[in-house]
């Protein structure tokens, strides 16, 4: 742990100094994210997973940022122009704009057209020109008129030239400009001359002007996807370059003269080709982080909420995958997920075999003990619906419309081949269907979070952050929930807090050797599970029938001997008090505190004790879409419909009506006051009740408000 770190982590996240060290002190040590935010609330002060993931991502750039600073320094003692002042400012900077700025000078360049003329001996002529004390400018300059220097003109150009690599390159003046575009930059884009046709989706960018500062982070990447497929201009520049000019003279015009005309001629030259192309440069690239981060931030909400979506549970489900001339593929899975059974049925054109497909069906559900039907929401999804909830079953059963949004990608992966080896891939996407109804998060690890359909420009923003920031979501999900590690597969215990898939599979292997764990000391017979993995692991995992009642709870092992003075105290078993609710409401917490457990981690150990095995997850519901609406001609302005959320942006959501179109519901028809983040009032997969604002069948694009309407 970097001391240094502390207070600049403290002041950049509104933490305390003893926040943040703790925190960095227990990740130096190993601990992960989950494990700090659940079972060392004491020590952070109640840092949830996001400050802790945050003060995490400080600690890296910073470190980053130290070894930015090793070879900064490096490359200018090699040089040979280091200072016992230039060093300090090094090490004394923690912002790496700044740094960058400070190394400039030094930074091994291309030839350029400064270098050119230095090499033809005019920098004492640029050197003179700066001091601005000459007045026999010309007759002066005669002096270097010789070798490469063909006259007067020509050594006064090289000598700006220098100055205006130098005023380029100067720390003060590049404030100067970077302050300027700050304040007044604006984006600009235009339509590629001949590609009007072509770059019809970017219409809205044809001729496009906003304040840099107030332009959105979707319209900003939309833009910048139109740049890069080469059908929009895009310029960052402030409307008038008058007032930094003005500046920039100010800082370096001190007499009026001759020298300091040509000065202020090389200031203009160096606004102009070297300063503003490079800060414009600089802001580019600073806007495209913003709006990555923004974009990144929207997709992690989506992905949090798809992941946390209600589970059926373990039922006896079956699943289709619905198809119209392929059929639909049928699948019976028993309570855990296993396939008992696969056929396909056509009840719908060109073969139309509904009555068969209605024996098959009533018949499944009698064999199988079918308990509920999982029908995906892609292709005949709606008309699969209609027909499966129109049959009279031999038992009562409830059908759930499932999104399969990334079934495909996952049916055609290398965990989907290890799972079912013998299967195609229509029958592994059933499967997927079926599976996240029971359980939405132990089947969606398994596919690429790109691929689920709830992102934003996922494709354009920086792929090693969004890969970074969709895993800790993943991970956090997984470890919130708790994994039960006597069903969950290799690839859900992957994402368990201490693991990784090493131990996931030591952890599979064992249980398929040994039979399922009794208790979570057992744990610890599983090859390479050592102390450390064991401690950071052990209070995600539950046992749901083991021997100790704690270890179908998240009350870690290291607190069971709290647990169990607590029961002695009250005269029972540890059985005796997770049974009965009167028996703890006689506990004096206080009695209990000590340096390192506190009210938090107590107020944790109840809650746990008062619903052992518990889901944090909602109940799932079901939803019927209206049965008048199929396609947009159905729709009219002020109709009222049910629908369901299926992504969100930081410009409003779209909500699924039962047609082939997503409808829009911007942020100022979310509600009936002003909305700044649509995940105040929505989350993916909510059941919403609509109005039609608007329906353009052209374009087919559909309207929605959801003011003044309600949810269902």
């Amino acid at each position: 742990m970097d001391e240094q770190f502390i207070p600049i982590i403290e002041k950049a996240l509104g933490l305390t100094a003893r926040q943040v060290r703790n925190t960095l002190k227990l990740l130096d040590e190993g601990a992960t994210i989950p494990f700090i935010s659940r079972y060392r609330k004491e020590a952070t002060g109640l840092l949830d997973e996001v400050k802790v993931g945050e003060v995490s991502d400080w600690n890296e750039r910073l470190k980053e940022l130290v070894k930015r600073k090793a070879t900064i320094v490096t490359a200018i003692e090699g040089q040979g122009k280091m200072t016992d002042e230039l060093r300090k400012r090094i090490q004394q900077c923690w912002d790496a704009t700044e740094l960058e700025d400070l190394y400039l000078p030094y930074k091994p360049k291309r030839k350029t057209r400064a270098e050119a003329a230095r090499q033809k001996g005019l920098e004492p002529l640029a050197v003179m020109l700066l001091m601005q004390r000459e007045n026999r400018l010309e007759e002066r300059v005669q002096a270097f008129v010789k070798g490469d220097v063909k006259d007067v003109d020509d050594a006064l150009k090289g000598a700006r030239d220098i100055l205006a690599e130098q005023v380029s390159e100067d720390e003060r003046a590049r404030g100067t400009v970077r302050a300027q575009f700050a304040r007044r930059a604006v984006i600009t884009a235009k339509v590629v001359k001949g590609k009007e046709e072509e770059a019809a989706k970017f219409h809205d960018y044809f001729d496009f002007s906003e304040p840099l500062k107030r332009c959105s982070s979707h319209r900003l990447l939309a833009i910048r996807r139109g740049e890069a497929e080469g059908f929009l201009k895009v310029n960052i520049a402030p409307t008038d370059d008058t007032e930094a000019l003005e500046r920039l003279e100010r800082q370096f015009v001190r007499a009026r003269n001759a020298c300091g005309e040509q000065v202020a001629a090389a200031v203009t030259d160096a606004y102009k080709r070297l300063l503003k192309p490079s800060i414009e440069t600089e802001f580019a690239a600073g806007s495209k982080q913003r709006a990555d981060e923004e974009a990144i931030r929207v997709f992690a909400a989506n992905l949090r909420q798809l992941l946390l979506a209600p589970p059926l549970g373990q039922k006896r489900v079956l699943a289709i995958d619905p198809g119209y001339r392929t059929g639909c593929k049928v699948v019976c899975l028993d309570a855990q997920g296993g396939l008992l059974h696969n056929e396909t049925i056509y009840p719908h054109p060109p073969r139309n075999e509904r009555a068969q497909a209605a024996r098959k069906l009533t018949a499944l559900v009698e064999q199988y003990a079918i308990e509920a039907i999982a029908i995906g929401n892609g292709t005949a999804g709606r008309e699969t619906e209609e027909f499966v909830s129109g049959l009279a079953y031999p038992r009562r059963v409830q059908a759930f419309v499932v999104s399969e949004d990334g079934a495909s990608v996952y049916s055609a992966s290398k965990t989907a081949r290890e799972e079912f080896p013998d299967y195609d891939v229509t029958v592994r996407g059933a499967v997927s269907i079926g599976r996240r109804l029971m359980d939405p998060l132990a089947e969606l690890v398994k596919i690429d979070p790109k691929s689920i359909g709830v992102g934003q420009y996922q494709h354009d923003v920086d792929q090693a952050a969004l890969k970074k920031s969709l895993d800790q979501t993943v991970v956090n999900c997984v470890n919130l929930v708790g994994v039960d590690v006597n069903t969950a597969s290799k690839h859900l215990l992957t994402y368990v807090s201490g693991l990784g898939p090493q131990l996931a599979q030591n952890i599979v292997d064992y249980r398929a050797e040994h039979g399922p764990f009794t208790s979570r000391r057992e744990l610890l017979q599983v090859p390479r599970m050592g102390a450390k993995a064991f401690e950071q692991c052990a209070g995600f995992l539950r046992i749901a029938q083991g021997t100790n009642p704690l270890d179908n709870t998240a009350v870690h092992p290291e607190s069971y001997p709290l647990v169990e003075r607590m029961a002695s105290d009250m005269h029972c078993t540890v059985d005796k008090l997770v049974a009965d609710k009167e028996l703890r409401a006689g506990i004096c917490l206080e009695r209990y505190v000590t340096e390192n457990v506190g009210m938090p981690t107590l107020t944790d150990i109840m809650q746990e004790l008062d619903k052992p095995g518990r889901d944090r997850r909602e109940s799932i519901q079901v939803f019927s879409f209206d049965p008048t609406v199929r396609t947009l001609a159905d729709l009219h302005e002020g109709m009222e419909l049910p629908g369901i959320v299926t992504n969100i942006t930081n410009f409003g959501c779209f909500v699924d009506v039962g047609i082939k179109e997503n409808g829009l519901v911007h942020c100022s028809q979310l509600a009936d006051r002003y909305v700044a983040d649509p995940t105040e009032v929505v989350r993916i997969h909510q059941h919403v009740r609509v109005k039609v604002l608007a329906v353009d069948a052209e374009r087919k694009r559909l309207s929605l408000s959801m003011k003044g309407v309600g949810k269902k």
